[in-house]
């Protein structure tokens, strides 16, 4: 199902809206005083949603779409005392339905005034729709402040009711030029929705560290698929651990996010390379230590202790001239490196302790039960390990 959902605002007392032919395409212009009914001709909806509050030009507009009779008399009196009900609203929406050969809905909606109202009108909109329409905004009329609310809308909507938000619409009205019989443009602003999943990407990976959602956002924005999956590929190495073969696939991608010049990408490019740039480190342990540091800043103490210990027993394989990918001999250089640096151990313990829950018994199981108890402890006993061993 496709809906469309306008909002209708007060305009001139007595005319209304000015008339204006709004151009698509080259191909397609309307002429229209209501932007949405120029919309709903060029991309005939299933359903037509009028949002508008009880002192909106209802009267005016049903008037100018041939709506007679019975069903205008107490519509102008209620639009003039400022207080329109739905049930005044629903014989000249069903003479417009029949015009249009469309379903029309009519939402009274209150001003917006303050975060509750707000609210009201997102959680409004939910209840007339249903997972997998698909919806289309236009924001041209209705007061100044309602387009915000309508992005705002626009993804709650696709996120809480699951609804395929396609295209923002705004008619320009004050981009005609002043030619006699210039036409009005016509904006498209779902752009502003892919700035949106772009922020929001932002804010999964300063959570979880998972770069990965950048991803699809890349190739949306024209990088290459298949370059666009060494970075997912990337993420979900480095989220097991493997951050030889992690590095390696951001090495790969990062000229082409470094030279990437679509709209968006080029926008968060310097933000993401930020992010992914602990590849650069100059040794193995480097890198370890550099995913520890930033995973601690985002709480995730499991993989800070585990990439710290890692990154010790690295370096330690490091400095001995060993295989640090051969796991016996890392466990035999832990045993040698424990000897002389005690904090090692208990730095593995928490590791252990973080991975597992608090099993075994102890002392130590103790200690890091302790440690762990609480998340001031924790930190300071991270940052305490770190300084020791680094």
């Amino acid at each position: 199902m496709t809906t469309l959902i306008s909002f209708l605002g007060k305009g001139d007392p007595r005319k209304g809206y000015r008339t204006a032919t709004y151009r698509f395409n080259a191909d397609v212009a309307y002429t229209e005083t209501f932007f949405g009914l120029a919309l709903t001709n060029f991309l005939k909806p299933d359903r037509l949603i009028l949002l508008g509050t009880p002192s909106s030009m209802w009267e005016i507009f049903f008037d100018r779409e041939g709506v007679e009779g019975d069903a205008m008399l107490p519509l102008i009196d209620a639009v003039a005392a400022g207080n329109v009900s739905e049930h005044l609203l629903h014989l000249p929406r069903l003479q417009l339905a029949k015009r249009l050969g469309i379903r029309v809905d009519c939402q009274l909606i209150r001003y917006a005034l303050d975060e509750t109202e707000q609210v009201d009108i997102l959680r409004r909109l939910a209840a007339v729709l249903q997972p997998g329409e698909h919806l289309w905004i236009d924001v041209t009329h209705g007061f100044r402040h309602l387009p915000m609310l309508a992005l705002v809308a626009a993804r709650y909507l696709a996120r809480v009711v699951r609804v395929e938000v396609e295209e923002i619409y705004y008619g320009a009205l004050e981009m005609t030029p002043p030619a006699p019989g210039s036409e009005t443009p016509v904006l498209k602003l779902r752009g502003l929705l892919s700035m949106l999943d772009w922020v929001d990407a932002l804010a999964t990976y300063d959570k979880d560290g998972d770069y990965g959602v950048f991803a699809p956002l890349l190739v949306k924005d024209g990088m290459a698929e298949r370059r666009a999956e060494w970075l997912a590929t990337a993420a979900y190495s480095e989220r097991t651990s493997n951050t030889k073969l992690a590095g390696e696939k951001l090495r790969q991608v990062f000229d082409s996010i470094e030279t990437h010049d679509g709209p968006l990408g080029g926008l968060f490019r310097e933000t993401l390379k930020e992010r992914i740039g602990w590849f650069r480190g100059p040794t193995p342990h480097d890198r370890e230590l550099s995913l520890a540091d930033a995973y601690f800043k985002r709480s995730d103490y499991l993989r800070a202790a585990t990439f710290l210990y890692e990154s010790f027993v690295t370096r330690a394989c490091y400095n001995e001239k060993c295989n640090d990918t051969d796991a016996q001999e890392r466990d035999d250089v832990y045993d040698r490196a424990r000897k002389q640096t005690p904090a090692v151990g208990k730095l593995k313990n928490l590791r252990n302790a973080l991975a597992h829950g608090v099993r075994s018994h102890g002392e130590r199981a103790d200690e890091s039960a302790r440690t762990i108890a609480n998340e001031i402890s924790l930190r300071k006993v991270l940052k305490d390990l770190r300084k020791k061993l680094f």
